[in-house]
């Protein structure tokens, strides 16, 4: 099963944060739908400080540019990601429209 693994910051403002998490008890049902229709099978997002780190296990034909293109159309999707953003700050290494950055593997214990 492919993972992803991303991360991004939360503003530093506690505020923020603790509305960040009261968002993320309970996904909006269309939000949640999104990512089970493009093949999400899990996903979980941990917090240290202002860091976020997100794990998403996929099915085989997830694609995250098919995933990006179905939430352009999806007008819940675009207003949950408009909330999010208010309490995000992009990391120096995301693109121009990127917020989540995929992180690179260094170690896998069943490697060794």
């Amino acid at each position: 099963m492919p993972r992803h693994c991303l991360t991004l910051d939360l503003k530093n403002d506690e505020t923020a944060i603790s509305e960040y998490k009261r968002y993320h008890v309970k996904i909006w049902p269309e939000v949640r739908d999104s990512l089970i229709e493009a093949g999400v099978l899990d996903m979980e997002i941990y917090l240290m400080g202002t860091r976020m780190f997100m794990i998403m296990d996929v099915n085989d034909v997830f694609s995250p540019s098919a995933k990006a293109a179905a939430d352009r159309v999806n007008a819940k999707v675009q207003e949950w990601e408009a909330i999010m953003h208010d309490f995000q700050e992009k990391l120096a290494e995301s693109g121009p429209e990127q917020w989540w950055v995929e992180m690179d593997r260094v170690f896998n214990l069943a490697d060794q």
